[in-house]
């Protein structure tokens, strides 16, 4: 399935093609504050559709993943892996996707803190 997805303000706006099984709530302390439900997929799936000056980028502790950001509204739409060996992998806020019904998302923990 392909689903649209953007920031609060719309400057950054993405589509991702998968089907959701199940997102994670992770408790570390960026994702804690942000409230992101972070749904995982191969960083192919994820197409940027525009962000021009507007897409941020955060990263802290071992810097191994950049949580995206919007400059204007400050809303988080997604993080990705930063390594470039490997498979890459994007990190989709749920909350950030149209049409999709959060009540019957399965949300998984994890202990992001102890990671």
């Amino acid at each position: 399935m392909l689903y649209k997805g953007s920031c609060h303000c719309g400057k950054v706006a993405f589509e991702v093609k998968g089907e959701i099984g199940g997102a994670v709530r992770c408790n570390c302390s960026i994702c804690a504050r942000k409230g992101a439900l972070l749904w995982a997929v191969p960083h192919g799936s994820l197409r940027l559709v525009a962000w021009g000056d507007d897409l941020g980028r955060y990263t802290f502790g071992k810097a191994q993943i950049a949580h995206r950001f919007c400059r204007t509204c400050g809303i988080h739409p997604f993080a990705e892996d930063v390594g470039e060996s490997g498979e890459r992998t994007a990190y989709i806020n749920v909350n950030c996707l149209e049409d999709v019904d959060l009540a019957v998302v399965e949300v998984f923990a994890f202990d992001g803190r102890a990671a």
